[in-house]
């Protein structure tokens, strides 16, 4: 018998999440391309009114009243069906904890989101992990591994850190496969950076189906990171389960104002959607000219690119080589992928100048 508290047995399985770093170990500021963040800021609309938000002083509005209806507007959905959350984490995170527990599982592909990992484990349900298509979501190797015990599935859409994408019908395909009892949590953080035209099928799927919730963020291409805002929307059993145990005034003051005006200003999104596509195709033709250095991209729909290191040249030597050239990207060996790197679209200065720092040592690496 111990004098001390202890920990529950399930949340000691957890490792604390690292996120993407903006500096070397020595302290020294790195241009920051680890983190998935605009690197066009935001709207002008947002920040200016982030700037005229209420006193701080006054609680928010508990249930982001204004922000659901502009919400519901812009992508047609009854704000009834929409709930805000402290980013699209706490949402996800409690996706998990309102339909699993001890003796269930949650169910996420390989090279899924860090967070489902926590999010499973922190309300003590056990994680199972499918594999992988080609870094990719294989839709047949995730419905082999749902059981009676399964009670959530993760799906990340573009998948984050991969970049890989389904289309509708393997979306619909794989909620089709599922048990009405298995909620589908379809996380959408970068589904603003598909085409124009391009869509998954996710928003109305929540709409329609009773075991669906599509997250997501204003983290990515509104580029809000900072004031940790998201929503999501399904039916409206699941919606009032996340709202029974969300923080009560979980979106802050400056957040939902400067929100609901990014979703105003479209221009903004649309101007950031091309620039990254254009950044993402050109940074991609770059590593592809670095193939016989053993160099490969995935293919991403997202604003970050994931390059494989197969030749001589390492991820880790590439990592301390881009570091030393000013740029902070991302490693992430504790998700299995020792190999590679996964690279923020960043401006075209400084893509051009990470494309020829990979260049020079893998070239020097041969």
């Amino acid at each position: 018998m111990t004098n001390a508290p202890q920990m529950k047995p399930w949340i000691e399985g957890i490792h604390t999440y690292v996120p993407g770093k903006a500096e070397t170990a020595d302290g020294r500021p790195l241009i920051k391309l680890s983190a998935n963040e605009n690197p066009l800021g935001a709207s002008p609309a947002a920040l200016a009114a982030r700037a005229k938000a209420q006193a701080p002083s006054n609680y928010p509005d508990p249930d982001s009243r204004q922000l659901r209806a502009a919400i519901g507007a812009l992508h047609a959905i009854d704000p009834a069906q929409i709930v805000c959350g402290t980013g699209s984490d706490e949402l996800l995170n409690l996706s998990a904890q309102g339909f699993a527990g001890p003796g269930d599982e949650v169910l996420y592909v390989r090279y899924g989101f860090a967070v489902y990992d926590i999010a499973a484990r922190r309300c003590g349900a056990t994680p199972v992990i499918a594999p992988d298509a080609d870094f990719g979501t294989d839709v047949d190797a995730l419905l082999a591994l749902v059981s009676e015990r399964t009670r959530v599935v993760f799906l990340a859409n573009p998948n984050n850190p991969t970049g890989t994408s389904m289309d509708a019908s393997q979306v619909a395909r794989l909620h089709a496969g599922l048990p009405g009892n298995v909620l589908l949590v379809l996380d959408q953080a970068y589904a603003e950076y598909f085409e124009d035209g391009e869509d998954d099928g996710g928003l109305a799927l929540a709409a329609a189906a009773r075991n669906v919730l599509v997250t997501r963020t204003f983290s990515k291409i509104y580029g809000l990171a900072g004031e940790r805002i998201g929503w999501a929307t399904g039916n409206a059993a699941l919606v009032d389960v996340l709202n029974r145990i969300r923080g009560p005034f979980n979106v802050t003051v400056s957040g939902q104002a400067a929100a609901q005006a990014a979703l105003g200003d479209q221009d903004f999104v649309r101007a950031t959607r091309l620039a990254n596509a254009k950044g993402r195709e050109t940074f991609i033709a770059a590593i592809a000219a670095l193939g016989n250095h053993g160099l490969r991209a995935v293919p991403s729909k997202a604003n970050f690119v994931l390059v494989l290191f197969e030749g001589a040249l390492s991820a880790e030597a590439a990592l301390e080589g881009l570091a030393g050239a000013g740029y902070a990207v991302r490693w992430l060996p504790g998700q299995g992928l020792s190999q590679a790197l996964r690279i923020t679209i960043g401006t075209p200065a400084q893509m051009a100048q990470v494309a020829t720092t990979l260049r020079t040592m893998a070239e020097a690496a041969r």
